[in-house]
């Protein structure tokens, strides 16, 4: 049966192949297509920007934002609303052809720098041929073409948030677009991708970096932070998602109302911040990863605000009382709009919460966490000598993502099973499958490091660093850290390139390794990085500390 779609951005993919009928996540065919469209009319605007900025020309800093959103709109599980979709190819599309039309010379534009139609074509051009992943017909050049792609969107999403906080740096934005724009030519081999590639992690070090200043320079440095996970008597907003601008507008417009706010997934790591510890009503996190939000949006009972990627397709039972805002969306869901640098109005949500129930409890007692790199730094000369003492024997970087798959049910099991000398560092909401372990503590450093979201791996980088300067050694690879890391999707493949960018090598990467990766491009990968997939958790225990661990 021929395609009605092509997708195999994540980890989940159909059959380890790539969905053709209807994505995993939930997306129908004619959704991922337009998708696809978003990104193809991104790569135009994006030739026409790079081409602005050879002649010497200004990009409006309204454009830049654009791409970023673009970009993260089509990242898995942020956007299902096919109309909102529609709406932003229609808005790139005109900018497009109004900055097409200040470019000295137009010669030798491609096709997606030069189309531009009436809603009307928009179907028959998102399902043609020159659309889409499949438009690239050699294999290798699609696999780096797609990891590149990738790479950029979970930068994008980094950039978005940051330029939430009125963060912005002229350069990333430059490199994204030109990135985007040399996914349009052919003429550039293997090598030079595989060059684009390993510059994309370059400026995905940068994008988290300027990221990582805007939380810091908004909201102050993590702190050591424990976190109920239990519930109030009030009724509660649950906030998922990634974004800081929207959890604290939230917690400002419920002051005073008698409604809780509650975290939810990546979200937890609003809780580490100190800028939020002055609002009481700032309950606990509810709930796990992502994936099971299903059966905890049905029991949290109010509503939810879903800030950016991580839908689950709702139940009808819940639907009414799931919102979107930012580049997150999803049919028959209110969404809620707001610019950068303006005040988003969520009263609505809140008179909504008003008449809910409180939160059913799902469990009790507590989390900790807040170690992003300012924390750690402190702790430092702590880590240092029991290191040295022999009391920590290593490090194991176990950051990433969650999902369905009952394999990565190997990540609680490799945790259980770790030497009890060994300490994880973690990011993002992989750590929801070891994080409630109680794993204990090696003289009062726990043995459990979480530094935040994904968005927060800069940490993980940022420690290795100063480790590596603090013991004097030339090679980051000479640190005893090792890397297990679990990937869902892109923002994942950013991370991933940012730490071959930084030299990290022989990182293993699971539930199983991507399939954009072809036979050839995965080799170079192996060669030159050794990256590997993961294996048996005992056999990996040995691999990673030694035959007697």
């Amino acid at each position: 049966m021929e395609n009605q779609m092509f997708c195999y951005q994540c980890q989940e993919t159909a059959k380890g192949t790539g969905c053709t009928m209807m994505g995993v996540c939930g997306k129908k065919a004619d959704v991922a297509n337009m998708l696809d469209l978003l990104i193809y009319v991104s790569k135009g605007l994006s030739w026409v920007t790079t081409k602005l900025r050879e002649e010497g020309k200004e990009v409006p800093k309204e454009i830049n934002h654009l791409v970023t959103v673009n970009l993260f709109i089509t990242i898995t599980n942020a956007n299902f609303d096919k109309d909102a979709i529609i709406a932003k190819i229609r808005e790139t599309l005109a900018l497009k052809e109004e900055l097409r039309m200040k470019l000295d010379n137009q010669d030798a534009l491609p096709d997606a720098a030069l189309w531009n139609a009436d809603e009307s074509e928009f179907e028959e051009k998102a399902a043609s041929e020159e659309v889409g992943v499949l438009a690239t017909e050699n294999e290798d050049i699609r696999s780096l073409r797609e990891m590149i792609t990738y790479g950029l969107k979970g930068l994008a999403a980094y950039s978005k948030h940051a330029n939430a906080l009125l963060y912005d740096k002229e350069e990333i934005d430059a490199f994204i677009q030109k990135a985007l724009a040399d996914l349009l030519d052919d003429t550039l081999t293997v090598d030079d991708l595989v060059a684009l590639t390993l510059e994309t992690g370059k400026f995905g070090v940068d994008g988290m970096a300027l990221l990582d200043e805007a939380n810091t320079g908004t909201y102050g440095n993590p702190e050591i932070t424990n976190v109920d996970i239990g519930v109030r008597n009030n009724p509660g907003i649950l906030i998922s998602g990634h974004d800081l601008k929207d959890l604290e507008q939230l917690l400002e417009q419920t002051a005073g109302t008698g409604i809780e706010v509650y975290t939810h997934s990546e979200m937890l790591a609003g809780q580490y911040y100190p800028a939020f510890k002055k609002y009481p009503h700032f309950a606990g996190n509810y709930g796990n990863a992502w994936w099971k939000q299903k059966e905890e949006f049905e029991s949290f009972g109010g509503p939810i605000l879903m800030t950016t990627n991580c839908i689950v397709p709702p139940a009808d039972s819940y639907k009414d009382r799931l919102w979107t805002t930012g580049a997150a969306g999803y049919p028959g869901c209110r969404h809620i709009d707001g610019e950068y640098g303006t005040v988003k109005d969520f009263s609505e949500i809140i008179e909504q919460a008003k008449a809910c129930e409180p939160p059913k409890e799902i469990e009790t007692g507590s989390i900790v966490g807040g170690f992003a790199h300012e924390q750690v730094f402190a702790l430092a000369d702590k880590v240092v000598d029991a290191v040295k003492s022999g009391a920590i024997r290593k490090f194991v970087v176990m950051g990433g993502c969650d999902g369905r798959m009952k394999s990565r049910n190997y990540y609680t099991e490799f945790a259980e099973k770790l030497p009890e000398d060994v300490v994880i560092l973690t990011a993002g909401c992989a750590k929801y499958k070891y994080n409630k372990l109680d794993l204990g503590d090696i003289g009062g450093i726990p043995r459990v490091l979480d530094a935040g979201q994904c968005n927060d791996s800069y940490s993980l980088a940022l420690i290795a660093l100063k480790l590596k300067e603090i013991f004097e050694l030339d090679d980051i690879n000479d640190l005893p850290i090792a890397f297990n890391i679990a990937w869902y999707e892109q923002k994942a493949v950013i991370v991933l390139l940012a730490l071959l960018y930084l030299g990290v090598k022989n990182i293993h990467l699971g539930p199983t390794l991507p399939s954009f990766l072809s036979p050839n491009v995965a080799n170079v990968l192996v060669e030159n990085f050794g990256i590997s997939g993961i294996g048996d958790v005992d056999d990996d225990i040995k691999l990673f500390f030694g035959e007697d661990a």
